[in-house]
Formats: structure tokens, C-alpha cells, sequence
């Protein structure tokens, strides 16, 4: 579904990415989980274009999206649905506008099909229209931005998510609520999933396949189950060092 082959990345002299090379299982989640700084945000990034990597290649139903014209990217980018970290609303839309974005942007939808869409992607990931709907952001707590967020990165019914630390900032609560709404909607509309984070407790709970970066480089990937018998002494490190607590694997 999502393959990346040798990708790299440098800012200026500071190598961030070495020899990027995983293979996103379709219709699973894989979890990408690294310290803070470590990269993982710019793998995210270099696959939808936002920025371009220095080698290597990055394929979407073996199709090159860096070799693709701009018109061409511009449609891939329709299958990509993309969560920013701080869930990037537009602060001059309320929630139904900023959800509803992305469908006046690709889509010729009448205003009645844009209003049915926007309250189903709303419900789905948990939020009530009629009390949130005409709120903006600044009077959105932190767990609900990341949800209507969540809500318009699926509006266009994307083949692919990319999570880019869904949980960050929030508290234990929230963040449990969240990963279960990832798993929720992974679930309900099959999306192949790649999910950043820094939270071994709750990317163990999310995926089926994890990935650890180290270094600029992927030093371990499986199973969730294979993960976490890894021999491979940084993995076991950060295993046995988190202070998350006993890893559940269900």
C-alpha cells in the first residue's frame, strides 16, 4: 500500500533520516516510535510532499509519489488523509467549516451532501454537531481539536492516515480516548495507517506493526507481539525503561 525505499533527509548539515525503508501493511496501523526529535515527524511529512527528501523513494500503490506532476500529486493527495500534531485548524472557521474544507476543495458536492458528510465525520469520531458544530477552535479543549481534526483528515474517505503524534499534550484520559478512536475508525473504514509517536504505552494499544526509529534510522520493525520480545539491545532499552508501565498488547 505505503512503501518507502532508502529515503533521507538532511537541514543543512544534520543528517535527520538515513536509509528509510518500511512497508506500511495495508489495512493495518503501524506505529513509528522514537524520542522527541528523533525524525518521525519528518518521515510523515516527506510522504505527503510537504517536504522533499535528498534520495530514495516513497511509493503509494507502486506508484512513485515523487516522481508525480503537480497535478498528479494533487490527486494522490486525495487518498492521504493527514492529522497534524496540534490538529492545525483554521482559527477563522468554526468546527463545521474547517471540516468541511477539504470537501469544498476537491469535490463539487452539493451544500446538502457537504452538511451530510461533515455531521456523519463529526459523529464518528465522538463529537455532537449541534453543540459543536458552530464553535472555533479557540473554545475547543485539547482532546476536541485533535477529534475534529481527526474528523477532516477522513472526510475524504482516505485510503491512508498519517497520525502525526495524535496524543501529545494531552493528558492520560484524553489520550486513551483518542487511541481508542484511532482503532475505532482503523476498524470501521479499513484505512492503512501510520501513526507517529513518542508514547510506548499508547502506540502498543494502536498498532498492529511497530517501527522504531533510532538515529535516523529504522532499527527494528514487526509485529507488535514480535516487537516486544525484541533482542535488540536500544529496543530493549526503551522497553524496560519506559515508565508507562506493563504493555498491553490487546
Amino acid at each position: 500500500m505505503l512503501e518507502l525505499k532508502g529515503v533521507a533527509k538532511s537541514f543543512g548539515a544534520k543528517k535527520v533520516l538515513t536509509d528509510i525503508t518500511l512497508e506500511a501493511k495495508e489495512g493495518k496501523t503501524t506505529v513509528i516510535f522514537g524520542l522527541s526529535g528523533s525524525g518521525k515527524s519528518t518521515i510523515i511529512k516527506l510522504i505527503v510532499r510537504l517536504l522533499e527528501p535528498d534520495g530514495g523513494d516513497i511509493l503509494l500503490h507502486n506508484e512513485s509519489i515523487l516522481s508525480a506532476s503537480p497535478k498528479r500529486l494533487y490527486e494522490l493527495r486525495k487518498e492521504i488523509g493527514f492529522l497534524f500534531q496540534s490538529g492545525a485548524l483554521f482559527d477563522s472557521k468554526n468546527v463545521y467549516e474547517n471540516v468541511a474544507f477539504p470537501l469544498r476543495e476537491h469535490t463539487r458536492l452539493s451544500e446538502r451532501e457537504i452538511r451530510a458528510k461533515v455531521l456523519s465525520r463529526l459523529e464518528m469520531v465522538g463529537l455532537k454537531p449541534d453543540e459543536v458544530a458552530l464553535l472555533y477552535p479557540d473554545e475547543l479543549s485539547g482532546g476536541m481539536k485533535k477529534r475534529v481534526g481527526l474528523a477532516r483528515s477522513i472526510i475524504l474517505d482516505p485510503k491512508v492516515i498519517l497520525y502525526d503524534e495524535p496524543t501529545s499534550g494531552l493528558d492520560p484520559i484524553t489520550s486513551d480516548l483518542i487511541t481508542q478512536m484511532i482503532i475505532h475508525l482503523q476498524k470501521e473504514l479499513q484505512t492503512t495507517s501510520i501513526l507517529i509517536s513518542h508514547d510506548l504505552k499508547e502506540s502498543f494499544k494502536a498498532a498492529d506493526y511497530m517501527a522504531m526509529l533510532f538515529e535516523g534510522r529504522i532499527i527494528e520493525c514487526s509485529s507488535k507481539e514480535q516487537f516486544a520480545k525484541s533482542e535488540n539491545p536500544r529496543v530493549r532499552q526503551f522497553l524496560e525503561g519506559s515508565s508507562a508501565g506493563p504493555i498491553n498488547l490487546n
